[in-house]
């Protein structure tokens, strides 16, 4: 599933292509026949993201779309090819057009389903109303596992598997720590780090974890084994103890059991 950075560039990327234009919206697989409808010939505002979410703004209406684990756009020059697959939706702009396969959720929502949409993700690091005094507020006071927390898109939006794993890497913190054992300092550092982190993603459009000077590259030439330090490694790059694998949200995470101690 596409983590926070890759759901901000895609509504940066879709802001330039198609805000201020009347789009031609379609449904070729007819599963979103009558959304289209309503969408087509009117003009797009804007696209937001909030965590995993995108929400395209025709005024009245917002387009609410979550990839989930198998949604993917395809981009085209306008006018585009023929269909390819179970396209949902597919918006026809001046210059660019894009098909949606596969999505989650494809629906249109009035405001108040977004404000209650809203209301049920927690902060987003990439959004400038984000506010960490609300995630730590839930942090402390919860005894869950602080790998299982990161991945709660309720406490924080758009962090997913990979940079749970590569953030609590970096601070040296074991995935199984409880949340509400965690010094404020310490949060402070882990919210920074995201943020910084999830915008280096949506700069260069993938994860990327790595120090330039640690790899003796630039980010924009490093290959995907180069650009990670713990997900999915079998052994630590800092001290060569083997990499272990637990379940903590359901979910894989990979951790150094030297680099990231069990607290007592």
């Amino acid at each position: 599933m596409p983590e926070g950075h890759t759901i901000h560039r895609l509504a940066a990327d879709h802001t330039k292509w198609f805000a201020g234009q009347k789009l031609t919206a379609l449904s070729p697989q007819g599963r979103f026949a009558e959304g289209a409808k309503k969408l087509s010939g009117r003009t797009l505002r804007q696209v937001r993201a909030h965590g995993k979410h995108l929400l395209y703004e025709w005024g009245r209406s917002t387009l609410h779309i979550h990839l989930g684990l198998y949604g993917k756009f395809r981009k085209h020059k306008s006018p585009p090819p023929e269909p390819r697959g179970a396209v949902r939706l597919r918006a026809i702009g001046d210059d660019f057009a894009f098909d949606l396969n596969g999505p989650t959720a494809c629906e249109l929502l009035t405001k108040a389903e977004v404000s209650k949409l809203r209301d049920r993700l927690g902060d987003d690091p990439l959004r400038n109303d984000a506010d960490p005094d609300r995630v730590w507020k839930k942090l402390s006071s919860s005894r869950s596992a602080i790998g299982q927390q990161l991945l709660n898109q309720a406490v924080i939006a758009g962090v997913g598997n990979v940079y749970r794993a590569e953030i609590l890497f970096l601070l040296g913190i074991h995935p199984a720590t409880k949340s509400n054992t965690l010094e404020r300092s310490e949060f402070d550092a882990m919210w920074d780090l995201t943020v910084d982190l999830l915008k280096i993603g949506v700069k260069h459009n993938r994860i990327i974890i790595a120090d330039p000077q640690d790899v003796g590259k630039p980010r924009s030439r490093m290959n995907r084994t180069e650009r990670l330090l713990v997900y999915k490694k079998s052994s630590c790059g800092a001290c060569e103890t083997p990499i272990e694998v637990s379940t903590i949200g359901a979910r894989k995470i990979y951790f150094c059991p030297a680099c990231q101690p069990e607290r007592d």
